[in-house]
């Protein structure tokens, strides 16, 4: 149909092609997937195993065939990633009673699951995962009265960063490997990942059951968004060469804003990607020897 895109072709021609879709060439020539599509010309999908769809892919596809089939492929994801991440938490609190699942007796986990009204085990993971359940709770009502907990407290629960939509990264205080942080778990949406200085913390407390400790696994491998702000001399070209000179960092930046203070200065605030601490301290040390500007900063809430 009319402004359909390559995205809808993929779905079009079979639903694995669609869900495994990576880029698309029209008439030999790579171009972006929500590029839509003129008659006559030739379409290839390129396909890559182990691909997923984007969630953003909903926006701007124009047939029903392929908003359902991304929708589905991601409930189902999301469902698996939370059930995934629920049986951790749930084993986690557990540990705490030094017991396990496989240690409790299956009449009291069926007695449990017909209070709460979920028909399976797989099921009340997901619920912890999306954080409809809190697992220190579920771990009480699962052990004897008479196990006490652990006096040193929970461990931490390690995340690795790729868990997709059950765990998040907080948009107030972005953190990053190495940075200090600490989960709290929201309801519907999971494990929601704060730096232990983010300044909404102190609202998040007043809910203590709702928070738990987690920890950076060692082999985080990938990119997170980071905001920095630099305040500089307000000259023309002072935000090319801070952009110039982050980019010499091989840092990509995903968004620039500009807060003018006053007639001589001026407050870039960008949001870049780096894989940790010691990348980011690369790029603050670099803005902070140029001789516009006066200040570089992390953003925090």
């Amino acid at each position: 149909p009319r402004v359909a895109t390559a995205v809808d072709f993929g779905y079009a021609v079979h639903t694995d092609i669609g869900n495994r879709t990576v880029a698309a060439k029209i008439d030999r020539r790579l171009v972006p997937l929500r590029t839509p599509l003129q008659n006559g010309q030739t379409v290839e999908i390129i396909t890559a195993k182990g691909a997923h769809p984007n969630p953003a892919w909903v926006n701007f596809v124009a047939t029903a065939k392929a908003r359902n089939a991304i929708r589905q492929f991601l409930k189902n994801l999301r469902r698996g990633e939370a059930a995934d991440l629920g049986k951790r938490l749930l084993k986690q609190a557990l540990g705490e009673f030094k017991t396990t699942i496989r240690k409790t007796p299956k009449e009291r986990v069926d007695s449990l699951l017909s209070e709460f009204d979920i028909e399976s085990l797989d099921a009340l993971y997901q619920k912890i995962g999306l954080g409809e359940r809190l697992a220190p709770l579920v771990a009480r009502r699962l052990i004897s009265e008479d196990i006490e907990p652990r006096s040193e407290g929970p461990a931490p629960l390690a995340i690795t960063g790729t868990e997709g939509m059950v765990v998040t990264y907080a948009k107030c205080c972005y953190p990053i490997p190495d940075d200090p942080i600490i989960g709290y778990l929201s309801s519907g949406r999971g494990i929601v990942i704060h730096r232990n200085s983010c300044g909404n913390l102190a609202e998040y407390r007043k809910q203590p059951d709702k928070w738990l400790p987690v920890a950076w696994k060692e082999d985080v491998n990938r990119e997170f968004l980071v905001e920095i702000r630099a305040e500089v001399v307000n000259r023309m070209g002072v935000l090319a060469a801070v952009a110039s000179t982050i980019a010499g960092t091989k840092s990509n930046i995903d968004h620039v804003s500009v807060v003018e203070r006053d007639g001589d200065t001026s407050t870039l605030i960008f949001q870049i990607s780096v894989y940790d601490r010691k990348q980011l301290a690369r790029v603050m040390r670099s803005i902070r020897a140029m001789p516009d500007v006066m200040h570089v900063s992390r953003s925090c809430a």
